[in-house]
């Protein structure tokens, strides 16, 4: 067969999703030759088939076979693929807007037309600056309108939408992202990559407006759309928005699962959505008070924890501050967080999670009006981002500088509100911390308060809050909790740990897969020997085996 009927087979193959089969095409036809839309069209079958390097190696090639071939709309086509894909896979927007750079000059001489659009979409996707973003997205909007690119059309539209949610615009937002979702479902586009980014804006807009239902469904079907086609980066991204917002919901077990696997369809072929599994995996581990679990973590994102600049990956530096709070390091929790608001103000959401931790690190420290300055810029910020998880941020952190003020008013006034809308939004993690909060103002409620905080903490496996709840009971005469465990009875590390254990692992193996220290796998494996009353790993691995 001709290298020319290869590539037409090649293009045929791609177009219809068959990537290991258009990947096959394309090498077959290149015959010696370096001709960039070969090239192009390995690096997209590459990227679907979860081979990001090389996809990226191919487009590099794409490029400048046609830059020297004088084909300026191929060379902006691939710099367009290569920018989107340095930011999303790799977490590289320096690389990302260099190549946009060089599409921009490209297109220079030449009149306004769809490139346009999509070297304007590439520009907008996951933009900090969402006034800006939502400007380039109109224009890219505007521009398909105007063309009849339907594929363009729908990636503004989605985007649009998630700017809009992220600005707070709720309802808006997310109906010009279902308008989106659901022309790309329906095939009006000629690409499947425009279901991609679709689907990954509404995951994304799922993640910010705390909206678990609504991330089911469109799981769902992005599950389905995945088991056709395939798309590892979908897949990732899925589990992991999904993850953060089981996170939020108190569905920690699952979430656990969600995020171990983004971590596993990521490990070497995405590093920034690696790294982005791992600060969401960390934030849970605080969450849960496995503060040692959450060094291990952060540790693997890379670069020394004590160093100013080691995580400039905004994500990464908030978590790092919260587990510097939940240690009990206030100091450096402040120290870290201070100048780096001036970055964090880039994204709003992330703007807030900064400022109420920094609210908590002065008030740990005792300094109540550099805390109520904080509570002031922390309020400002929720309005701009307007969502409702926002705002009871904002309230929680007003109650707990009023509290440490002594104006009992002001306390309660901001904890009931911040609990009322909590307890709304499904998030019982934080509606248990206002309880408790409130617990310390409100004498006259303080034990049921607290017992109900207690509760909630327990039930999670939210261990270092479940002692201050207890601390808190005991402090006033109360018995905390109802009497120890049962011999038997496993903890659901323990559980996870014995069901490795009944496959056979070593210590060192599943502290690995668990990523905690062989020192704590250890210690695992001997609480569960002990309260079974098994000698060894032996017989451990013959209980899991054993039916009962």
């Amino acid at each position: 067969m001709s290298a020319q009927a290869q590539l037409v087979l090649a293009h045929q193959a791609l177009d219809a999703g068959r990537w290991a089969d258009a990947k096959d095409a394309f090498h077959a036809s290149l015959g010696g030759t370096d001709a960039a839309d070969v090239h192009l069209g390995l690096a997209c079958a590459c990227w679907w088939l979860g081979e990001s390097h090389d996809g990226v190696a191919h487009g590099r090639r794409a490029y400048r076979a046609a830059r020297r071939a004088d084909d300026d709309i191929t060379a902006v086509r691939c710099a367009v693929w290569l920018a989107i894909t340095y930011k999303a896979n790799f977490g590289n927007p320096a690389a990302a807007d260099g190549w946009l750079a060089r599409a921009d000059r490209l297109l220079a001489p030449l009149p306004r037309g769809p490139l346009h659009g999509w070297v304007g979409i590439a520009r907008a996707y996951r933009m900090p600056d969402l006034d800006r973003a939502l400007a380039i997205s109109q224009e890219a909007l505007d521009v398909a309108r105007v063309a009849g690119d339907v594929d363009l059309e729908l990636v503004a539209l989605s985007q649009l939408g998630l700017h809009r949610v992220g600005r707070g615009e709720i309802a808006d937002g997310f109906a010009l992202i279902d308008e989106a979702i659901v022309g790309a479902l329906a095939g009006e586009g000629s690409s499947l990559d425009t279901v991609v980014y679709t689907c990954c804006d509404m995951l994304h807009a799922c993640e910010l407006a705390s909206d678990l239902e609504r991330a089911a469904q469109w799981c769902r079907v992005a599950d389905d759309f995945i088991a056709t086609y395939g798309c590892p980066f979908l897949y990732a991204e899925c589990r992991i928005f999904y993850g953060s917002l089981l996170v939020a919901h108190g569905r920690w077990a699952e979430a656990e699962e969600e995020l171990h696997a983004g971590l596993r369809i990521t490990r070497d072929a995405c590093p920034g959505l690696h790294a982005r599994a791992l600060v969401r995996l960390v934030g849970l581990r605080v969450r849960q008070g496995r503060l040692e679990e959450a060094d291990l973590l952060i540790a693997r994102l890379g670069g020394d924890a004590d160093a100013d600049d080691a995580y400039a990956h905004e994500e990464a530096a908030l978590a790092v501050a919260a587990l510097a709070l939940a240690r009990g390091d206030a100091a450096r929790a402040a120290t870290m967080l201070r100048p780096r608001l001036r970055w964090l103000a880039r994204h709003r959401h992330r703007l807030v999670a900064g400022l109420d931790l920094l609210v908590d690190a002065h008030l740990a420290t005792g300094d109540a009006e550099a805390a109520g300055d904080a509570a002031d810029r922390l309020t400002a910020a929720a309005a701009t981002v307007g969502a409702e998880a926002a705002a009871a941020i904002a309230a929680a952190a007003r109650g707990r500088v009023g509290a440490a003020r002594g104006d009992v008013e002001a306390a309660v006034d901001g904890l009931e509100s911040a609990r009322a809308i909590w307890g709304r939004l499904g998030m019982p993690f934080e509606a248990a911390r206002a309880r408790l909060a409130l617990a310390g103002v409100i004498e006259e409620s303080a034990v049921d308060l607290a017992r109900g905080a207690l509760t909630v903490f327990e039930d999670l496996g939210a261990t270092l809050d479940a002692d201050r709840a207890a601390a808190f009971l005991r402090a006033r005469g109360v018995v905390a909790r109802t009497g120890t465990k049962r011999a038997g009875e496993l903890t659901n590390r323990e559980r996870e740990v014995l069901g490795l254990l009944g496959r056979g692992l070593s210590n060192p193996e599943i502290a690995a897969r668990l990523y905690v220290s062989r020192k704590t796998a250890a210690h695992h494996v001997s609480n569960i020997l002990a309260k079974l009353n098994l000698r060894n790993r032996t017989e451990a691995a013959a209980y899991v085996t054993t039916p009962r």
